[in-house]
């Protein structure tokens, strides 16, 4: 049997962009794409905590250190600027793999690594 868990979470970071006119996607500082353990490309889940709203994308590197969370696409009609919401990717495990895991959860200040 293989079991959905959670593998990476940033955790409650601003939206500092959104970009309706690009095909789709969001953009994360490629710092904190590394410190969560994403790939580019890589299917996430974004949870706005500000309006309760939440959408399925995927990730493309942003400039590294510049703190960027873009929403593109139909995405940015979800987020306003400003808005505090959690990123989180997931990674299918078969059952005996399950003990031994455990996520990668980062808590940036600021949108950057402390």
């Amino acid at each position: 049997m293989q079991i959905e868990l959670l593998k990476s979470k940033i955790h409650r970071v601003k939206v500092t962009e959104a970009n309706v006119n690009y095909i789709g996607s969001i953009t994360i500082d490629e710092d904190l794409m590394d410190a969560a353990l994403l790939v580019e490309y890589e299917k996430v889940h974004v949870v706005n905590v500000t309006n309760g709203e939440r959408l399925v994308t995927y990730v493309i590197k942003g400039e590294r250190g510049s703190g960027i969370i873009c929403l593109n696409g139909a995405a940015a009609h979800k987020a306003r600027i400003g808005d505090i919401v959690i990123i989180l990717s997931y990674a299918i495990l078969d059952e005996n793999e399950v003990p031994f895991f455990r996520p990668v959860c980062i808590f940036p200040e600021n949108n950057h690594l402390k």
